[in-house]
């Protein structure tokens, strides 16, 4: 149950009957028409903008509709008041009985609540991390890892089909340079002194890569020209990267549905079935792109190119799928990509792209929108930076040189639940600061531990509750009334839980999950500070040993916290804990 939409329906209601009344006209929209909470609590539970969105198309002042609103709904069961305030918004106040009964609901519910019918098994691909297979996945990826698997979790728990994809980039020059990379080691191994010259990879994460395919080939490599060894080699690294790149995503429990070789585009024909599907919409050409003018402009070349006329889908400039020589251009297999997903009938495309790739934005929306015939929607989700500080010192990372710190080192030294909540605890398109002492740190200035706290407290009670001889069990609330919880503190928790659907519904609309982690902490916070009220008043304590009814109620509710608690965490990726060390 989403009380919030319960009240929406009953303010809808109201308003059909005012349009049968004569109060209103008929024909008006009211899709605009919503409740949620007031920004200021004070001026009550809920808000609903009816009259202020009503009011134009029905001819209106909108005070004089909601003061005729205000008195219908004042024969609402849920709703205790109602009263216009400003120009014409209507705030409400809730009975004490609805609120209570968010208790009854979340349990009869269990973990099922919150879930809504948004996303009515359309199906979704969600496509993150996609790094080079050229090495370890670093900090940067992680954020992007995370980011992605939360939100395809977020998305399936909203009603949607998810599917989560890797796309290889194993098609571009830089898997060559890896191999050359290996190779190196592999000399390495035989005893050679090598040096890394060319850009190719130092780090030391190949060496055993390189021992390896010396315990595979022993000498047959050793001073061979290039073209003896390149192909095997590529694709014995490709190969070893990118078990390496899954056992990290393991590590941080991502576990992808499909990974996608960008390589199978070449010599396969789909880039060119995809070219010649934007051909037959007239969105190809042969000219010359104006020369850039302030920023750089990938792929340009004061020559006749191949163009694709991104700019009639949205784009500021029209790109270059085919250079001069006749060598397709970055763009080129990413269009072909695009149109395989299209061809396995996604209804909805989600790519996690990091901050560097902003510019890509616009012409993979163009051509997401000109191979669908703009049916299928592409949502594109940059994840900014990561500085990583410890001691009061900033880390830096340098994949070339070696030096950069990998997302199993993250792991290693907070733990895969730190490391999603915390990477999670801003916006995707913000900056984040992650600070390995803090991250650790037992207070409530830590999100992770103060929500997983929370969590703990719970399980504590009911470990106290059973030494006490009650034996609480969820399946005997069905029928419960809940009105032994009056005070403030405990339906102000009420409020929160309500808040929960209609909060999931939003996340899941925006594609934001970090607004869970947010939530989760607000949540977290107004059940430590019940508990902390029941130091000062008996009658806040969740155990009344002389009254078992009441202590039944209070077990039941906070029973509901640790339900959307656990949901919540579920989302993020996070284990919920029954007890902290």
């Amino acid at each position: 149950m989403d009380l919030f939409y319960k009240v929406r329906q009953h303010v809808l209601n109201e308003l059909d009957s005012m349009v049968a009344a004569g109060q209103l006209p008929t024909g008006l929209d009211m899709t605009s028409v919503t409740v949620e909470p007031p920004k200021d609590p004070l001026h009550g539970d809920m808000a609903t903008n009816a009259a202020m969105v009503l009011a134009k198309k029905a001819k209106k002042n909108p005070r004089e509709i909601a003061e005729i609103l205000a008195k219908r709904l004042s024969n609402v069961d849920v709703v205790e008041n109602s009263e216009v305030a400003g120009p014409g918004f209507l705030n409400l106040r809730i009975s004490i009985k609805a609120w209570q009964s968010i208790f009854n609901k979340i349990l009869e519910l269990g973990s099922s609540y919150g879930q809504t019918g948004l996303g009515k098994n359309l199906r979704v691909n969600v496509e993150f991390v996609s790094a080079n297979p050229t090495g370890p996945l670093h900090v940067g990826h992680t954020r992007g890892a995370v980011f992605g698997d939360a939100l395809a979790q977020l998305l399936s728990f909203a009603g949607y089909k998810v599917t989560r994809e890797y796309y290889v980039n194993d098609g571009g020059s830089q898997v060559d340079t890896l191999a050359r990379s290996v190779y190196l080691r592999y000399l390495e191994a035989h005893g050679q002194v090598v040096a890394f010259e060319d850009g190719t990879y130092p780090g030391d994460y190949l060496i055993p890569v390189g021992q390896a395919l010396k315990h595979k080939v022993g000498s047959d490599y050793v001073d061979k020209p290039e073209h003896y060894w390149l192909d095997e080699v590529r694709k014995y690294s490709t190969d070893a990267m990118m078990k390496l790149i899954k056992d990290d995503l393991s590590a941080l429990g991502i576990k992808m549905d499909m990974f996608f070789s960008e390589k199978s585009l070449y010599g396969s024909g789909k880039i060119e079935e995809a070219i010649e599907n934007l051909k037959n919409k007239d969105l190809i050409y042969e000219g010359i792109l104006e020369s850039p003018k302030g920023k750089k402009i990938e792929d340009w070349e004061p020559r006749i190119q191949t163009l694709f006329k991104s700019t009639s889908h949205g784009d500021d400039v029209d790109r270059p799928i085919k250079k001069s020589d006749g060598a397709w251009t970055y763009f080129a297999p990413d269009i072909a990509y695009h149109f395989d997903k299209i061809g396995r009938n996604f209804d909805q495309l989600i790519d996690i792209f990091g901050a560097d790739h902003g510019g890509y934005v616009k012409r993979m929306n163009a051509a997401v929108s000109a191979l669908s015939n703009d049916k299928v929607k592409l949502d594109i989700k940059l994840t900014q930076l990561v500085k990583l500080f410890k001691r009061g010192e900033p880390f830096k990372m340098s994949k070339r040189a070696g030096t950069f710190v990998t997302l199993r080192d993250l792991v290693d030294q907070v733990g895969s639940d730190v490391t999603r909540f915390v990477m999670l605890t801003r916006k995707n398109d913000a900056p984040l600061d992650f600070d390995f002492d803090k991250v650790l740190e037992q207070s409530r200035d830590n999100p992770v531990y103060y929500v997983q706290y929370a969590s703990a407290r719970i399980h504590s009670v009911f470990r106290r509750a059973k030494e006490a001889g009650i034996n609480f069990n969820e399946d005997q609330v069905s029928n419960k009334t809940f009105c032994e919880i009056t005070h403030d503190a405990e339906i102000k928790i009420a409020k929160k839980l309500a808040e929960w659907p209609r909060l999931v519904e939003i996340s899941a609309k925006t594609h934001e999950p970090h607004r869970i982690a947010f939530y989760l902490y607000e949540l977290a916070s107004d059940f430590h500070s019940l508990w902390n009220k029941g130091g000062e008043n008996d009658e806040l304590r969740f155990i009344q040993e002389k009254d078992h009814e009441v202590t039944f109620a209070k077990l039941a509710m906070i029973s509901a916290v640790l339900v959307v608690i656990s949901s919540g965490l579920g989302i993020l990726g996070v284990e919920p804990v029954t007890e902290m060390n």
